[in-house]
């Protein structure tokens, strides 16, 4: 039994400290926050409640397996999930508006048809087959085993298939996913549906491989989930399944320095001074962070270099007089009328005049302060260390009003979270938000291993492989457990 110390309290942090306990360890987290989840907060005020991080939970299987292998109790005996249905609403620049129905491949297909057309609604279809192509050859080495010594494989292969050109006679491999949006959707409410998945995470499309399509295609096939009483009951739930497990809790515990001796991770320091000793350490903060606390470089030559970009995000709480009204979705994304201001913003070109923006209307009791009120969070992509936003916080909810009838009308507060408050919630340098690890483009879009090279400290959560977003971080926690119970040959589950 080996004594394990644990750095942070975020999901994938989280996540490891459950499944390290129920094999044997003593596991203790420390956590610099006064509370567990990392970025699934919830702000309460008069009555409202609104999830600060995320609002939606993809690929739930992730965190079912990680009941079933912590416990008696399975997820739906700890939470109440609800399937979003639709999963999304979107309203494009030109007026179109368009309902995709939850995890139907065919439903999305007749939705689009019916908004969009028929030429529209096949070449979408076309790109969902291509994508999932993408998925089943991308899907273990990037979210179910540890990331390959030879990790050179991953970034120099673009998963995403080429497609035949009719009239060239010859096929053609997009390199990024603008390209795929380009060549094979052509429709510019196809691209913005497609892109908007990989600005949700502060990805350019321009940028971002080909192999990005993953992301819209995971949604399509595995569903989107809401937690009743939010996100935050996710992640009370598995801190629940922590304490359950004996892992023991510090808060306010701010670590410092990861401690070395012979030449391994010997353990902590923490703000105050106290040193705890400890066999394995499993760190799940930013590579900044982590490489201040053990004072060298983590990563050798050659190996996948730690992701410090990231964008952020503002988000906009809004207390509303009136009930939601019957039928309204979930969720709608209301995308911008500047794809380029937009894009150009996130390299640091300036705030954008109309950003696309997420808007989250829950139908949950639990929310509000009775039938008569709504809660309404807005979301929109922001640079890390983005200051003062209030002026593009009116620029937030002057485009959602374009989802939201009457609502400045019907508005009795607002508040504004800001990069800021990301950094200070997660301790993320300039509040970025990782994004998910993706294959080609020589690497870039991979996370650094979850094992260091110092032996003894591995690392978790979103920044590490296999990247961002709630069912990544879980991956995570299971591929350090697996590390950690099984040894460096670990391999994933089979």
């Amino acid at each position: 039994m080996a004594r394990i110390a644990v750095i942070g309290a975020g999901a994938g942090a989280l996540a490891a400290a459950a499944r390290l306990a129920v094999a044997g360890h003593r596991v203790a987290v420390y956590e610099r926050t006064e509370t567990y989840g990392g970025a699934l907060r919830r702000r309460e005020r008069d009555g409202f409640a609104f999830d600060t991080g995320p609002g939606l939970l993809p690929l739930p299987a992730v965190y079912r397996d990680l009941f079933v292998k912590t416990g008696r109790e399975p997820l739906e005996e700890c939470v109440e999930l609800v399937q979003a249905d639709p999963s999304s609403h979107h309203v494009f620049a030109d007026g179109t508006r368009v309902s995709l129905p939850n995890a139907s491949r065919a439903g999305v297909i007749s939705a689009l048809e019916e908004a969009l057309g028929a030429d529209a609604a096949r070449r979408w279809g076309d790109f969902l087959v291509r994508a999932r192509e993408a998925w089943d050859r991308a899907r273990r080495p990037l979210l179910e085993e540890p990331l390959w010594p030879n990790w050179e494989v991953l970034a120099g292969r673009e998963p995403y298939p080429a497609v035949p050109h009719r009239r060239l006679l010859r096929t053609r491999k997009a390199a990024t996913l603008a390209e795929v949006g380009d060549w094979e959707l052509r429709d510019p409410r196809l691209r913005a549906l497609l892109e908007s998945h990989a600005l949700a995470f502060g990805l350019d499309p321009r940028t971002a491989p080909a192999s990005a399509a993953v992301l819209p295609y995971m949604e399509h096939a595995f569903g989107t989930w809401y937690v009743r009483g939010g996100l935050r009951e996710l992640a009370r739930a598995v801190y629940e399944r922590c304490l359950a497990r004996r892992v023991e809790f510090r808060f306010d515990a701010e670590v410092t320095a990861v401690l070395e001796k012979d030449g391994r991770a010997a353990g902590v320091e923490l703000a105050d001074g106290t040193a705890v000793e400890a066999d394995l350490v499993v760190a799940g903060v930013d590579p900044g962070a982590l490489e201040r606390m053990s004072g060298t470089r983590l990563r050798g030559e050659g190996e996948v270099p730690a992701r410090r970009d990231g964008a952020s995000r503002t988000t906009v709480l809004l207390a509303l007089r009136g009930g939601r009204p019957e039928g309204t979705p979930h969720r709608t994304v209301v995308h911008t009328r500047d794809r380029e201001a937009e894009l150009d913003a996130l390299s640091g070109a300036g705030l954008p005049a109309e950003p696309t923006v997420t808007v989250l209307r829950p139908d949950d009791p639990a929310l509000v302060p009775d039938a008569g009120h709504e809660a309404v969070t807005v979301t929109a992509v922001t640079p890390a260390g983005t200051a003062r936003v209030e002026e593009y916080a009116e620029r937030m909810v002057t485009a959602a009003a374009r989802a939201v009838p009457d609502l400045r009308d019907r508005l009795l507060w607002h508040e504004v979270r800001t990069p800021r408050d990301v950094a200070r919630e997660t301790g993320a340098e300039g509040g970025a938000v990782p994004s998910p690890a993706l294959a080609a483009a020589d690497g870039r879009f991979l996370h650094a291993s979850n094992s260091t090279r110092l032996p003894g400290l591995f690392t978790v959560g979103g920044w590490s492989h296999p990247g961002g977003g709630l069912p990544h971080a879980g991956m995570s926690g299971a591929l350090v457990a697996g590390l950690v119970v099984e040894g460096p040959d670990f391999r994933g589950s089979r």
